[in-house]
Parts: C-alpha cells; structure tokens; sequence
C-alpha cells in the first residue's frame, strides 16, 4: 500500500530528499539535476554531473529555485519545477514558442518528474497541484506550461508533464509548440 502523499516546497530543509531522488533516477534527473531550464542551463563535458548539482543546490539554498516536492512518508518520489520567466528561460520549442510570443506569463511550470515505481499513483497530479498552491502563496498570476498527450511521449519521459493532467486542473490549451508539445495557461488566484 501507497503512503499518503503530502507535498513540501524545494529548499534547504528539503535538499536532502530531493537530492537522494535525483541520485537514484535512472540517470535522471542525476546528470541534469533539473537545471536545464534555469540561465546557465545543463554543465557538459568532464565533472558535468557534480556541476549540475552544485549549481542547483547554490539556486536552493539562494531561494532562486522553485519545486513543489512529494513525498510517499519520509521519501521524495516526485517533484514539479516552476519559477518566473527569469528564472526558467531556457523551454523546449523556444523558436516555435517565440514565433507566436503572447504576455509571458508570471510563472512557468517547466520540468515534472516521478520515481520509477512510483508512476500512475496520483505523483504527478500532487506535484502539480502542490506547484499551484505554492504560487498562489507567493502572489498567483498567469501559469503557463508545456506539456504533451500521454499518448505521444511513453510515461518515463513526460518530463514536461500530462496534457490531460493540466486540463483537469483549469488549464486550457493556447498553441502547439513541437510536434506534441503544448502551451498551456490558467490563472491562480493569489492566497
């Protein structure tokens, strides 16, 4: 039996956990460490991976980065990256994206991921819906995400989430950007 699921924001008192899913990921998000959508974007070449990390715990323990966390009990088990524009500028489709340029939102939902044996349990709606709390504590505005049919994209590589998931949520579809990849938006009241 599932633990009960309770989502907790990404920072220095939940370092730990996020980074013990990120090391045991089947080699993601360990090489990335969900940094390639910030500025300086995913460290290639030698020592990569330790680059990767470090960058990232210094945008945690900084407050310039944000993740809703789901834990199963005591364990991380998923997460779902969002932030500013500024803080998250490097999307997938970015031409496609910027060839039809609306208001950039307040806030960018960019990266969603859940544990391998963890999947089709309700991971990565919590995370969704915990990223949507948490921007409504800090101001709410206009959310925007990219993601594609479960169709389209096999279930470990729904980095950028569910359509479907979105669209239970509120969100509505606004462009395709790529072959599967949507732009999607809804507005979050603030708390």
């Amino acid at each position: 039996m599932t633990a009960e699921l309770t989502v907790r924001p990404l920072g220095a008192d939940t370092w730990e956990a996020f980074a013990d899913l990120a090391e045991h990921s089947d080699a993601f998000p360990s090489g990335c460490w969900c940094i390639g959508f910030h500025p300086e974007g995913v460290a290639k070449g030698d020592g990569w991976v330790a680059t990767n990390r470090a960058r990232k715990q210094a945008r945690v323990f900084a407050g310039d980065a944000h993740a809703a966390l789901v834990f199963s009990g005591d364990r991380c088990v998923g997460w779902c990256q969002f932030g500013p524009p500024d803080e998250l500028p490097r999307i997938k489709n970015r031409r496609e994206y910027e060839a039809a340029l609306a208001p950039l939102p307040d806030w960018r939902i960019a990266c969603c991921f859940t544990a391998k044996g963890h999947r089709r349990q309700g991971v990565a709606e919590a995370a969704l819906v915990g990223a949507l709390d948490l921007i409504a504590r800090l101001g709410g505005g206009v959310v925007e995400g990219y993601p594609e049919p479960v169709e389209a994209v096999p279930a470990g590589f729904l980095y950028h989430g569910a359509l479907s998931t979105y669209e239970q949520l509120g969100f509505t579809r606004d462009r395709l950007i790529g072959k599967h990849r949507w732009v999607v938006r809804t507005h979050i009241e603030p708390r």
